[in-house]
């Protein structure tokens, strides 16, 4: 299984990005899991410009990346428990996870992935958003494999 997370955000080192490695390091023996922070000039210019523009571009940024299975995090998503989330893992051979830019998505983004779901009714940085979100997968993982890092 192949999981990748793509989070519209400046690429940088920071605590965050090392507990992040760990818990993809953890997933490891049951998926390869992979994390890509994307951002360049023309989502800085156009997060300049306005809301539309920034969602426009997120959507153009990320359109090449659907394929396989396609979870959007967006704070209007359903709310899943952990064993609901795991579900949604089962089966997949490529899933991918797409956390919007800072003015979320465009609906027509939204219409394009087979499933949208909320982390939490909170609003949280990227990192910690990926952080989250890979915490979920090694745990959704675990108990797929009867790991009892879920218990």
């Amino acid at each position: 299984m192949k999981i990748n997370i793509y989070s519209i955000v400046k690429p940088s080192s920071d605590d965050f990005d090392k507990l992040i490695k760990d818990f993809i390091k953890m997933s490891s023996k049951y998926a390869k899991v992979e994390v890509f922070y994307i951002f360049n000039k023309e989502i800085a210019k156009a997060q300049a410009i306005g809301e539309t523009e920034a969602k426009e571009i997120y959507t153009k940024t990320y359109l090449p990346y659907l394929k396989g299975y396609n979870i959007a995090l967006d704070v209007l998503g359903k709310s899943v428990d952990s064993f609901a989330f795991s579900k949604l893992l089962e089966d997949k051979n490529e899933i991918n996870f797409f956390i919007g830019g800072a003015y979320g998505f465009e609906k027509s983004f939204l219409d394009k992935c087979d499933n949208i779901i909320s982390l939490s009714n909170l609003t949280f940085a990227h990192k910690v958003a990926t952080l989250v979100l890979s915490e979920q997968i090694f745990r959704a993982l675990s108990i797929q494999n009867n790991h009892p890092y879920h218990k």
